[in-house]
């Protein structure tokens, strides 16, 4: 069985993410959408908001793609996460060539680590190369119209958090 690793913060997912977990279905038997707790960013949403948002957009494409997709947070090396669930493959989104110096890092800190687990980058759909969730709450947070960037459950999370008071 072949099992990938997509990992991130997913504070929010966005239709950007939807796009990376879509296409890596056809490339592993198996995608564990790794949701990082990762304290330092802090977060907006909670890691049990993120896990069941994750949750509920992965259930539609798992159904859509007769694939298989759990969702698993970690706050171990990402590397030591992919030995945890049994990915031989990590899956990346790639949005500008910004990205591509960080990711470039990573690779190679992980190859050190581990030279077994590939990583594989997948190119954001052109429309959706400008999302990040970074943009997209800030926009929700201004009271802007974030339908083009997330699912409507999920823009309606946004609503009711930047409306909380």
């Amino acid at each position: 069985m072949r099992i990938g690793l997509y990992p991130g913060t997913f504070d929010p997912i966005t239709l950007g993410h939807v796009d990376i977990i879509q296409r890596a279905m056809a490339l592993v038997d198996r995608l564990v959408i790794g949701v990082a707790i990762n304290r330092d960013k802090g977060p907006l949403f909670s890691l049990e908001e993120r896990v069941a948002m994750v949750d509920a957009e992965c259930q539609a494409i798992a159904a859509r793609t007769g694939g298989e997709i759990v969702v698993h947070p970690f706050e171990n090396l990402l590397i030591d996460c992919a030995r945890d669930v049994g990915a031989t493959v990590i899956v990346r989104g790639l949005r500008a060539v910004a990205d591509f110096e960080y990711e470039f890092q990573m690779v190679g800190m992980n190859r050190a680590l581990d030279s077994s687990i590939e990583t594989v980058f997948l190119m954001a759909d052109a429309r959706r190369q400008a999302i990040a969730s970074k943009l997209v709450k800030e926009i929700a947070r201004l009271s802007g119209d974030v339908s083009k960037f997330v699912t409507p459950p999920v823009e309606a999370a946004l609503m009711r958090r930047f409306t909380r008071g």
